[in-house]
């Protein structure tokens, strides 16, 4: 197998979000099928590469690059055009396109789908983002009532919905970046997630969703927004419910009457099972085994699919016209 190299902008505190974690758990995956490290681009790291560096290799034929860093890509690819590129897709909406010679990786079937109308000549595949066994039901007492993380959180959660829950339960508001969400989530009886004005005021889509289905995980009733990839795995009536749904007073009706039974919710093993250690590791097997076998060929045969470009698209629309034309002629 080809060697990875997984671009990223930079490692320390500056870069700190969940898509650098996400990206750097993938990477450790990848290392137990190949030899696979990081390459900064940004900012040169102590012990790491850079690709610039890199770049001046005279063969790079038995290196892929993995590229992520969504505002980065459309400068990353043209750069790499004559190398083999993998993009894996996190959240999406950035507005550039790729060309069919970069197979993409999704973390969500969300985001698959919105590749598989951009890119139609592109290999797609879907690794979801992994849940770490950690993240499970420790049967502890829970003294928190509601548990919320500001950041990515809506104004009216933040403004109307949690000043009101405070008069009436115990709310813990999680303001900074916290080492052992577990513990937290252990604690709590309800997470509250809400995070759609968040992604739209970005421009771009929630990728995956890490903490509801972490939350889950560890026995929490979760209320969350269910935008682009949390609809994945979301299911209101069934494993979650719906944030801002109507009214203030009836999400504190529903939240409250769910912190009053005392049960913790009980997630499938089953279910989470999608999401664990072992079959993300089968799944980028496969995926890598074949994407190997695609830039074997790749450096054999050019692409000759049809895009959907703005004039191809043209065209066939002109020439669906003229057909029904021909046949109210007929």
């Amino acid at each position: 197998m080809r060697k990875l190299y997984f671009l990223l902008p930079g490692t320390d505190a500056k870069f700190t979000c969940g898509g650098l974690f996400a990206e750097l758990k993938t990477l450790s995956i990848a290392q137990n099928i190949c030899d696979a490290e990081v390459v900064t681009y940004r900012q040169r790291e102590p012990n790491k590469l850079f690709l610039d560096d890199v770049l001046k290799a005279s063969s790079l034929e038995d290196v892929i690059f993995v590229v992520s860093w969504g505002f980065d890509v459309p400068k990353l690819a043209p750069s790499l055009k004559s190398h083999n590129v993998i993009y894996h897709a996190h959240s999406a909406g950035y507005g550039f396109k790729l060309p069919a010679s970069i197979p993409i990786i999704t973390v969500s079937r969300n985001t698959m789908g919105y590749w598989g109308q951009l890119a139609p000549n592109s290999l797609i595949y879907y690794l979801p983002n992994q849940i770490s066994d950690e993240f499970t039901n420790l049967d502890i007492t829970r003294d928190i009532d509601v548990l919320v993380q500001a950041r990515k959180s809506s104004s009216y959660l933040i403004k109307d919905l949690i000043p009101a829950l405070q008069e009436k339960c115990n709310v813990y508001i999680v303001e900074s970046f916290v080492k052992d969400l577990t513990s937290l989530f252990n604690r709590a009886k309800v997470y509250l997630y809400d995070s759609a004005e968040y992604w739209a005021l970005q421009g771009v889509t929630e990728g995956f969703g890490l903490q509801p289905l972490e939350a889950m995980a560890c026995g929490c009733h979760v209320f969350s927004s269910l935008n682009n990839g949390l609809s994945d795995f979301l299911d209101p009536g069934f494993n979650c419910y719906k944030i801002a749904g109507y009214s203030k007073e009836y999400d504190m009706e529903r939240i409250l009457k769910v912190t009053a039974t005392e049960q913790p919710f009980n997630l499938s093993q089953d279910f989470l099972t999608e999401y664990r250690l072992d079959n993300i590791t089968r799944r980028l097997q496969v995926i890598l085994s074949e994407l190997n076998e695609f830039f074997d060929h790749k450096q054999k045969y050019p692409g000759n699919i049809p895009d959907f470009s703005n004039i191809r698209l043209t065209q066939l629309k002109i020439q669906q016209v003229l057909s029904k034309v021909k046949k109210k002629l007929k």
